[in-house]
C-alpha cells in the first residue's frame, strides 16, 4: 500500500482528492496494490467543507502531513513560492518524495529544491507545471531522450491564448477580451502573471532545463506580455498572412540557448496559428524525431488532476519496486552542474513586423527605409493603410532578418523624424518561408 499525503485543496487539489478517492479500484489495478489518500490538509475552512474527502482524513495544519511517518509521497498544491518552497524542503528532509504542480516554485527555487532531493534519495515530479494535461514533461524527460532538440515554440498560457482568440475572431480590444476571459473564469482578477508572460517564462524556464540539460534559469529569459496590443496589429497581420500568439521560444544553436516569451506572429498554415481558446500546444523539433506538436488543455480541474495523478502513480510504482531516483527530474544527471549560456535578446536574430504612423507626405518612405538600410535592415514586404489619423496614416513593413539590436537602434531613430508620429510599434515573426526566401 502507498499512502499519499496532499497539501492544498483548491480547484487541483479537489480534482487530485476526486481521482485518488472514486478511481481508487482502478488506479490500484494499475498499480498493482492500493494507493490511498492518507490525509489532506487544507488552512480554508470553507474549500475543506467542500472537499471530496471523508471528514476523518481532513485536517487544517500542513504539519500533519509532513509528521506522519505513514506518508510516502507528499503532493503540494497551494500555489505561491514561500510557504510552499519551506513545505516542500522540510517533506525532502524528512524523506518523502514529492509532486508539485507550482511552475513559479521551480522556475524560481528549482535548483535547491532538485539539489536537496538529490542529497536526501527521493523524487520530485512536476508533470502538472507546464501545460496542464498534456504529458509535456514526460515526453522531454523520457520519450524523447534519443535527441538534441533544435527548438521549441509553444502557447504555454490559457488566458493570453483565449484573449488574443477572441481580439483576432472577434474585432474586441484587449480591455473586452480580457472581460470576456475573467467571465469565463480563464483570467483572474488580477490578470497580470499571466497576461505579462511571467507565467509563461516560468514555464520556458522549466522546458529549456529539460531539453538542454541545464540548470532551472529565469533570469535571462526576456519576457513581453500582450496587454498593450492594438487590435490594429492583428488585423494588419492577417493581412500579410499571419497569427498573433503569445509564444514561448527555445532554441539551441549547439554553442548557446534562445530563451524569450513575447507576442509572435507565426503563418497562418502554422500548426500553433489554429490553437485557439484556453488551449496550450508545443511544437518542437528533435533532430531525430522531427517535428512534432502536443496539444491539448493547459488549465483546469481535471487535466491538471490528471497530470498530477500520473506523477503520484510512477512514483508509486517506483516504490512497489524499491526504486528510487530512477529518472533524473530534470532528465539528465548532469543537468544542475552544467549551466548553458542564455543569448541575450540583442543578439537574437529575426524577422520583425513594423508599424508606423507617419505623415501622408512624398519621400516618407524613403526616408524611413533608407534608415532602415543603415543599420543592416531590408525590407520584404510594405503595406500602406489609408489615413487612420487626420494627416497619418500607418505604413507597415516586414523585414528579412535583422538582428534585435539593429532594429530597436533603427526605431529609435525612426521616431526622431518629424515626419513620424512615435512609437514605433514592431512584433517578432517566426516564420520559415521568411528564412527560405533570403537563402
Amino acid at each position: 500500500m502507498i499512502k499519499v499525503g496532499l497539501i492544498g485543496l483548491g480547484t487541483v487539489g479537489q480534482g487530485v482528492a476526486r481521482l485518488l478517492t472514486e478511481r481508487r479500484d482502478m488506479l490500484a489495478r494499475r498499480l498493482g496494490t492500493e494507493l490511498v489518500l492518507k490525509k489532506a490538509a487544507e488552512i480554508d475552512a470553507e474549500r475543506r467543507a467542500a472537499a471530496p474527502v471523508a471528514t476523518e482524513l481532513l485536517t487544517p495544519r500542513d504539519r500533519d502531513i509532513l509528521e506522519d511517518p505513514e506518508i510516502d509521497i507528499v503532493v503540494e498544491l497551494i500555489g505561491g513560492t514561500d510557504v510552499a518552497r519551506e513545505l516542500v524542503l522540510a517533506a525532502i528532509s524528512r524523506g518523502r518524495h514529492v509532486v508539485t504542480a507550482n511552475k513559479a516554485l521551480l522556475a524560481l527555487h528549482g535548483n535547491e529544491i532538485l539539489g536537496a532531493a538529490a542529497q536526501n534519495g527521493v523524487d520530485v515530479a512536476f508533470e502538472a507545471a507546464v501545460c496542464g494535461g498534456v504529458p509535456l514533461i514526460l515526453a522531454l524527460r523520457q520519450g524523447l531522450a534519443a535527441n538534441r532538440i533544435h527548438e521549441m515554440f509553444g502557447i504555454l498560457n490559457g488566458t493570453c491564448n483565449y484573449i488574443l482568440t477572441q481580439m483576432s475572431l472577434h474585432d474586441m480590444s484587449y480591455e473586452q477580451a480580457l472581460a470576456e476571459a475573467q467571465a469565463q473564469g480563464y483570467a483572474e482578477a488580477d490578470p497580470t502573471l499571466d497576461v505579462e508572460g511571467i507565467d509563461t517564462a516560468h514555464k520556458l524556464a522549466i522546458l529549456v532545463s529539460l531539453a538542454y540539460c541545464t540548470p532551472l534559469n529565469l533570469d535571462p529569459i526576456a519576457v513581453s506580455g500582450i496587454s498593450n496590443l492594438d487590435p490594429l496589429d492583428l488585423q494588419l497581420a492577417r493581412e500579410f498572412g499571419y497569427a498573433m500568439k503569445l509564444l514561448a521560444i527555445s532554441r539551441n544553436d549547439g554553442r548557446t540557448i534562445e530563451a524569450r516569451v513575447h507576442p509572435t506572429l507565426i503563418p497562418r498554415d502554422h500548426m500553433l496559428a489554429n490553437v485557439s481558446g484556453a488551449f496550450n500546444a508545443v511544437h518542437l523539433t528533435g533532430d531525430a524525431v522531427g517535428p512534432i506538436l502536443l496539444y491539448g488543455q493547459g488549465a483546469g480541474m481535471m487535466p491538471t488532476a490528471s497530470a498530477v495523478v500520473s506523477d503520484i502513480l510512477d512514483l508509486a510504482r517506483n516504490l512497489t519496486r524499491g526504486v528510487k531516483c530512477r529518472v533524473p527530474p530534470l532528465g539528465c544527471d548532469a543537468a544542475l552542474e552544467a549551466p548553458r549560456h542564455i543569448k541575450p535578446l540583442d543578439e537574437v536574430v529575426t524577422n520583425y513586423y513594423i508599424r508606423f504612423a507617419a505623415l501622408d507626405r512624398p519621400g516618407v518612405l524613403s526616408q524611413i527605409s533608407g534608415i532602415l538600410g543603415k543599420h543592416n535592415i531590408s525590407i520584404a514586404a510594405v503595406i500602406q493603410k489609408g489615413r487612420e489619423v487626420k494627416g497619418a496614416v500607418p505604413i507597415v513593413m516586414i523585414t528579412h532578418e535583422a538582428r534585435e539590436a539593429n532594429t530597436r537602434q533603427a526605431l529609435l531613430e525612426i521616431d526622431q523624424l518629424p515626419v513620424v508620429s512615435p512609437p514605433a510599434v514592431f512584433y517578432r515573426i517566426e516564420d520559415p518561408h521568411l528564412h527560405a526566401a533570403q537563402i
